[in-house]
């Protein structure tokens, strides 16, 4: 008895990524959702960002609600620190998730195929983490839908001409798109999940998400006009939802931060950070996952060029505080700068310049650009950097006010500091239960930049970018 064997159509040409053809992106990606053995890192790192988030986070937040917020570190003449600092570090990580889905794709460029779910889905994360910050530090949790304009039997009405409302709206529209732009693009690759699920459950869960799509004409035009009237809503988005959160402290009289150059500083300052994160977690999925031929050494040349920019531009907003703090002939002003630089928290001025002036420069090299553990020991340091960043901004400049017998030195305690570490061990665990149960690189979109070339010149391997290699 002989067994028969399929043998390839060699005379048509094959449309290959790299060293995959273009039926291995659906196998290689799915596979990651379908396996039936979850990975043991996978479980390990699960469990203890779980316990993190649920145990640590939690209880931290419900001492603060039964004690006060006299636990956290703040005292006069600091009375905002780590909240605010927190929840600014946070809204900034999600501007790379924005810039690469909706900016990214208006410009047209194909390399973001590859990084945009992922980004997309850290936004949201970043988000969520960051609206954690607003409602716990009012003191009173139960009065913390003042943040809303809602009106009360009180008569207590929120002030409209404070930028803190102002956040409100601007964070809120900004979660709201991006859910929506997240999830229109998942529709098309849910339902290749539904068409491969061989579980009823999973079948019925990824068939009610997928929205009844079946690929047909009809569903690609309205899913493209969909995505693209998104992308268009969210890009001016990520120049307002940080301009907005700069005006927290530009709109006031306080040295520090009376400065016009706030928000273009902290739009490239989210950017800067938010591209830094995405390389920080995909890298090692990269590696964990086997996706080098999806997530390739280009995107995290590209990337890192980006954060080099942005870095460059953060470098000069620096020297320009400093410039305009000296040209201004205002002594309270040139004061805070040199206080920043050489007074007590000098040490966390100088890590925010070390880690988010110096350390961008080395992506000038293309061999430090190409080698993933190299970058991603860079991108560590401009996170850490980014957050100090904050964390200047808001306690140099309220520790030493205009009296100073007021004068005093800000000291987080235990609650600031693991409740921070809860909302960091929240943002992993929910990126890992994406990255376990929906796919991390859109499928449809990758395949659509291969396909979209005539398959009468498909006799040279394609790259992620639509490339010949």
């Amino acid at each position: 008895m002989t067994t028969a064997t399929i043998q390839p159509d060699l005379q048509r040409p094959q449309l290959v990524l790299g060293n995959k053809r273009i039926g291995d992106v659906t196998e290689i990606v799915s596979g990651i959702v379908e396996k039936k053995t979850t990975p043991l890192w996978w479980k390990i790192a699960a469990t203890i960002t779980g316990l993190g988030a649920v145990v640590v986070l939690n209880l931290n937040i419900f001492y603060l609600f039964t004690t006060g917020v006299g636990v956290w570190g703040l005292n006069h003449p600091v009375m905002w620190a780590w909240d605010i600092t927190n929840f600014v570090f946070w809204i900034g990580i999600g501007h790379a998730g924005t810039l690469i889905s909706a900016i990214l794709f208006l410009m047209r460029q194909r390399w973001r195929t590859s990084i945009n779910r992922s980004a997309e889905a850290m936004t949201l994360f970043a988000v969520m983490c960051a609206g954690i910050f607003p409602g716990i530090h009012v003191g009173r949790w139960w009065m913390a839908w003042f943040l809303a304009p809602a009106p009360s039997q009180w008569g207590v009405w929120p002030n409209f001409h404070s930028p803190l409302l102002w956040d409100v709206f601007a964070v809120s529209t900004y979660a709201t798109v991006s859910v929506l732009f997240w999830y229109v693009g998942l529709i098309p690759d849910l339902a290749t999940l539904r068409d491969r699920a061989t579980g009823k459950l999973k079948q019925f869960a990824y068939g009610l998400f997928a929205l009844g799509w079946r690929g047909s004409n009809r569903h690609w035009r309205n899913y493209e006009m969909a995505y693209l009237v998104l992308a268009g809503i969210s890009t001016p988005l990520v120049l307002s939802v940080h301009s907005v959160v700069s005006m927290d402290f530009a709109t006031s009289v306080l040295p520090g931060w009376h400065a016009t150059i706030f928000p273009p500083y902290f739009v490239a300052g989210a950017i800067f950070s938010g591209f830094a994160m995405v390389l920080t977690i995909l890298i090692p999925a990269r590696q964990l996952f086997g996706l080098q031929d999806l997530i390739t050494i280009k995107h995290v040349d590209n990337m890192a060029k980006v954060i080099l920019a942005t870095g460059c531009m953060v470098g000069y907003a620096y020297g320009m505080e400093f410039f305009t703090a000296f040209y201004s002939g205002n002594a309270f002003e040139s004061f805070v700068f040199r206080n920043r630089a050489m007074g007590p928290y000098a040490w966390a001025y100088w890590t925010m310049v070390t880690c988010n002036v110096i350390t961008p420069q080395f992506f000038w090299f293309k061999k430090i650009r190409q080698n993933v553990w190299l970058v991603l020991a860079l991108c560590i340091f401009v996170n850490v950097g980014m957050w100090f960043e904050r964390f200047v901004i808001i306690v140099t400049s309220l520790h030493r006010d205009f009296l100073p017998s007021s004068w005093g030195y800000f000291t987080p305690t235990w609650v600031d500091i693991l409740t921070f570490v809860g909302s960091i061990c929240l943002f992993l665990h929910l990126f890992l239960l994406f990255i376990r149960f929906l796919p991390m690189i859109a499928m449809s979109e990758v395949k659509g930049i291969m396909q979209g070339h005539s398959l009468m010149n498909a006799d040279q391997p394609l790259d992620v970018h639509g490339r010949k290699e």
